[in-house]
């Protein structure tokens, strides 16, 4: 779904990154959100940084991403090509710690969330929870395969607050007009599924062959032609967000 911390995904990001940054654009009312918790950060750590999305631009930022395809894309000056689990910094370096759609790629969890508690004084993540009980269509109807690989790497919501020790969690219903263009971005939109740039720009559609991807997509062509979609999600159609299980974990280190 987003950016690359470790393991298998410097490999995924390094193929898929190259017009990460066009396709990605930070949505502002998430950005906002991310602000708030991070509070009055001076200096920030951005673990699985990407291409830097919705990082503060008040604070001192350090991007972190084993990906160099994605760094190269980094705006920032102070990057550094490192995994989750092995920050290079010394206790407590930071005021705060983000990750942005990224725990999902990290091999060892735990070790990654005891990383960002271990370098920063709070810690403020945004994820997805697989257990969160409306999903998106596109997963019924037309690719369950994607189903499959989520529920795969994805950690449920309570796990990853109870490792991280967080105090706050807050919902994040995806806007109609999202400007991210990950994967539940496109909810009211599902022609934006047909670009092969824009399911580029995804290291779920990434892992699927094109025999399986190709099929789904030429069956949602057709039902666009059609007006079958429109008649079946007609109800989507009047909604201007829908909580689809994403989420923000605030967590605060003993001092």
């Amino acid at each position: 779904m987003d950016s690359a911390a470790s393991g298998a995904a410097p490999a995924t990001y390094d193929r898929i990154g190259v017009d990460y940054r066009r396709v990605r654009v930070p949505d502002p009312r998430l950005a906002t959100l991310i602000r708030q918790a991070l509070g009055e950060a001076r200096t920030v750590v951005n673990v699985g940084a990407g291409t830097g999305s919705y990082e503060p631009e008040h604070a001192h930022v350090t991007a972190v991403d084993p990906s160099q395809v994605m760094l190269d894309q980094h705006p920032g000056a102070n990057k550094v090509r490192a995994g989750a689990e092995d920050l290079p910094f010394a206790d407590g370096a930071f005021d705060a710690a983000m990750a942005v759609m990224t725990v999902h790629h990290w091999p060892d969890l735990h070790r990654g969330l005891a990383e960002l508690r271990r370098v920063a004084r709070r810690q403020v993540i945004f994820t997805w929870d697989p257990t969160h009980p409306r999903e998106l269509w596109l997963l019924d109807e037309y690719l369950p395969e994607i189903r499959a690989l989520e529920h795969a790497r994805f950690t449920a919501l309570d796990q990853v607050a109870e490792a991280l020790g967080a105090h706050t969690v807050l919902p994040f219903p995806i806007p109609h007009d999202f400007t991210d263009g990950f994967q539940i971005a496109y909810w009211r939109r599902p022609e934006m599924f047909l670009d092969p740039v824009l399911r580029q720009a995804s290291s779920t559609f990434a892992q699927l062959p094109s025999a399986v991807v190709e099929p789904a997509m030429a069956r949602l062509r057709a039902d666009l032609a059609s007006g079958a979609w429109h008649r079946r999600h007609c109800d989507l159609l009047e909604q201007d967000s829908v909580d689809y299980g994403y989420r923000l974990l605030i967590a605060d280190s003993p001092a």
